[in-house]
């Protein structure tokens, strides 16, 4: 895959592995002020791409899923370079009778958009307001299989 394809596509990654090196290319041409909106159902790899992700940036770990903090911050090794944001708003899902749009915004992400990129975890629909420039990508797991399919796309406002 040369970085043209970074831009959108689809591909098929049949380990776990295969979706962390993903992960790492699409992360290694992310910067500050990005967004990353990742869908998908559980168990769909949305956490191991975001391992990738933090890879490919070269930020501290170790990544886990931050579905009962709602936000984990990883910090760049590097001084020029941004850190991660890690969100997942999947607990703010069973609380169907909340403003979802508030409840993510009162995690005051966009003013960690100056120095970070943050990738949200479920946040279709909702995270894309934070920023004009966000990457969406969807994750689908074949069932009985570790075999992922991914689907990217850059968007601009």
């Amino acid at each position: 895959m040369d970085d043209t394809q970074l831009r959108s596509g689809t591909c098929e990654l049949p380990t776990v592995e295969d979706t962390i090196a993903l992960g790492a290319r699409l992360g290694a041409q992310l910067r500050c002020g990005d967004v990353v909106v990742l869908s998908g159902p559980l168990g769909a790899g949305k956490t191991a791409l975001t391992k990738g992700i933090a890879v490919g940036m070269d930020v501290e770990g170790p990544v886990t899923s931050p579905t009962f903090v709602l936000a984990r911050v990883h910090r760049a090794r590097r001084p020029d370079r941004p850190a991660l944001v890690h969100v997942d708003v999947y607990r703010l899902l069973e609380h169907t009778g909340s403003d979802l749009l508030a409840e993510l915004d009162s995690l005051d992400l966009d003013t960690d958009l100056d120095d970070a990129v943050v990738v949200v975890e479920w946040g279709e629909g909702l995270a894309e307001r934070l920023a004009e420039r966000h990457l969406d990508i969807t994750v689908q797991r074949r069932p009985d299989s570790d075999a992922r399919t991914a689907t990217w796309q850059w968007s601009q406002g």
